[in-house]
């Protein structure tokens, strides 16, 4: 071999050695990362699960996408992005959508499609680039539902490859808009509440207002007690029956009153639960120390003084159940749940527990059922099945539902998390029995997923039921879950709660624990997510660490003029007026006559949405109040027009002329 042709031989060596790797979009992305809205991004098929068409021609491999949807990617030693986009052949509307990309949040390509349209050849140079996101969003206000291709992606990489990751938060300020509560004493709180004869009884009346506060309660009945200095009231009443009582606050500057309806009998959870569950922050590495960290943060922050009371464990605190009643018990995690019960009632708070029929729960520890007598617990060594009735996540042989209520009554549990799928009759009344029998009233709420199939009977036997899978903290989540919602309407009422899930507002890490952060719920989400769960009626679990919570969380959840439409004693969830594409209105019928109207914006684009009163069934109203920012609204013309923000609400009541 010739010294010039050696020579040449090296240099094409060290060219190839050099020339970057081709990798897939496809190959990189996690659909699971997406925020979407209608559907999950597809590999190499559009959404449709057909081939990726764009304008008649048809492309082996890519992403498909529909609207609106953003998916992204850590870009590593990506060096450069190609690609063809366009709006799949398979999409029914006719209107263009806007696709874009965005690096490090520029924008640095976007165009204007529509069916029936070319692919628009993308050629990006993303050398030394973090993060791309492929975003296909609607325009303007319209409402397409367009699946959108990106045909033929890759990245030319030189080193690490690229990586999927959630996109980035949209930037959005963070505006508080509820003044805080005066110095001068209010009553906050439901107006009914719901005991059982000879059950032990605590309610801490929910109070705002400059401390030391003394406490009054005309009309208790027999049995009851109340702490003047605390708010608490606490007993036995031996007999059904209802009782009006007149509760007082008073402070240095000045006395308030209010009613509160005592029914004892059959029915409890009169409203919706509000309170507050470890799973979204905490997950498996929830532990007691963690737990009454929130619940003294409830205190110390003042939610208690807003109506939030329930303290939920959710799964991984179960033990093994020694004998001889072979109930269940902690693990090293919570070491002493009687004294946890103790602690949470002395602060005027209610506690909460996990469990589920099935031998193992979803994080894998015991569940309320063996295949032997003694529920002895193995965990299984095959991979995991769940939502299927089959080992390792089925029935045993022998249930502890009659124990486990017994053990949980006697540690002074308030509130019971029941978690399986599909939720069926047989297990639901069997455990609806056992905590009947226990000598406490205990919330009874099934997770997760109640098949709509089973609601009639579901919803006789609990307290409340979840209509949705898990919640997560993205837009495209809380929308899918919001889009299953009005089905459930008419099976929710006191006593009997549709749940569409756990908030996600405040600093999250759901089912992990491990890394918590802000929610990914822009503002206007969390406004939303707030206004619409209470429209809903549904039962409100605070998901983050409330120790620490930042001051927007903080007044998200403390809006006692917001919270009042979820508690309101009617308890009949909002129905839909007007269902348009990328607008929303909701209205919600309240006991004193009034109504709560929610305004929905879920367009890219603020814009105005308005109702008149005659949609509504109403002359024009005598008083309308912004619920928000807790201020009246003067009224003119025929109707309401709301200026509502991209993705956020505009919450009002309106009062008829009598």
């Amino acid at each position: 071999m010739t010294r010039k042709f050696l020579l040449l031989a090296v240099l094409v060596a060290v060219r190839l050695a050099a020339a970057p790797e081709t990798v897939l979009l496809s190959a990189v992305v996690n659909i699971r990362d997406a925020d979407y809205e209608h559907s999950r991004p597809v590999l190499d098929k559009s959404t449709a699960n057909q081939p990726l068409v764009i304008a008649g021609r048809t492309y082996a491999r890519g992403l498909g996408t529909q609207t609106d949807n953003r998916t992204a990617v850590e870009l590593n030693g990506a060096t450069r992005f190609t690609a063809f986009a366009g709006v799949d052949d398979a999409t029914a509307s006719a209107l263009p959508v806007h696709l874009e990309v965005q690096v490090d949040g520029q924008t640095v390509w976007q165009q204007e499609m529509k069916k029936g349209e070319a692919a628009a050849a993308i050629d990006l140079d993303v050398r030394g680039k973090h993060t791309l996101v492929l975003v296909c969003r609607d325009l303007g206000n319209n409402y397409t539902q367009a699946l959108a291709d990106w045909a033929d992606a890759q990245f030319a990489v030189e080193g690490d490859k690229p990586k999927s990751v959630f996109p980035p938060a949209i930037a959005e300020e963070y505006v508080i808009l509820t003044p805080k509560a005066p110095a001068t004493p209010r009553l906050n709180g439901a107006r009914v509440f719901g005991v059982r004869p000879g059950h032990p009884f605590l309610y801490q009346i929910p109070a705002t207002g400059e401390r030391p506060m003394k406490f009054a309660a005309e009309g208790l009945p027999a049995g009851l007690v109340l702490d003047e200095a605390t708010g608490r009231i606490t007993g036995v009443i031996a007999a059904p029956g209802t009782h009006q009582v007149t509760l007082r606050a008073t402070n240095a500057r000045g006395t308030t009153a209010q009613p509160l309806r005592l029914e004892v009998g059959e029915k409890i959870s009169l409203t919706p639960a509000m309170g507050w569950n470890s799973w979204n922050c905490w997950g498996v590495s929830v532990d007691q120390e963690k737990v009454l960290a929130s619940a003294r943060a409830i205190v110390s922050k003042g939610l208690v003084e807003h109506g939030w009371s329930y303290i939920n464990i959710d799964d991984t605190w179960q033990g093994a159940r020694p004998g001889p009643t072979h109930a269940l018990q902690a693990n090293a995690k919570f070491p002493d749940l009687k004294k946890f019960c103790d602690e949470i009632h002395a602060m005027g708070l209610k506690a909460g527990i996990y469990s589920t029929p099935w031998i193992i729960s979803y994080a894998s520890y015991p569940g309320g059922s063996a295949d032997n007598p003694a529920g002895d617990f193995t965990k299984p060594t095959g991979p995991k099945k769940p939502n299927q009735k089959i080992k390792p996540w089925d029935l045993g042989t022998y249930s502890f539902a009659a124990a486990d209520a017994k053990q949980w009554a006697e540690w002074g549990m308030d509130y019971l998390k029941y978690d399986w799928n599909p939720n069926e009759a047989p297990e639901t009344k069997e455990m609806a029995d056992a905590l009947r029998a226990s000598g406490r009233d205990i919330i009874y709420s099934l997770s997760n997923n109640a098949p709509f199939a089973n609601a009639a009977a579901l919803s006789a036997l609990s307290n409340s039921w979840r209509t949705t899978g898990d919640i997560r903290d993205s837009w495209g989540n809380v929308r899918n879950i919001w889009s299953q919602q009005e089905k459930w309407r008419e099976f929710g009422g006191p006593g009997h709660w549709n749940d569409p899930d756990m908030l996600v507002v405040g600093p999250v890490d759901v089912g992990s624990g491990k890394s918590i952060r802000p929610s990914r719920l822009t503002p206007n989400e969390q406004y939303t997510h707030i206004s619409l769960w209470c429209l809903l009626s549904a039962p409100l679990l605070i998901g983050c660490p409330v120790e620490k919570a930042d001051d927007f969380t903080l007044n998200l959840l403390t809006n006692d003029e917001v919270l009042a439409i979820d508690q309101d004693e009617l308890g009949r969830p909002a129905w839909q007026l007007i269902v348009d594409g990328r607008k929303q209105v909701y209205v919600k019928e309240l006991s004193d006559g009034s109504r709560a109207i929610g305004f929905f914006n879920l367009a890219q684009e603020p814009q105005k949405i308005s109702v008149t009163w005659a949609q509504l069934g109403l002359a024009r109203p005598a008083r309308a109040r912004d619920l928000w920012r807790q201020q009246d609204i003067i009224l003119s013309g025929d109707g309401f027009v709301a200026e509502v923000p991209r993705h956020g609400t505009c919450l009002i009541r309106v009062w008829p002329a009598k």
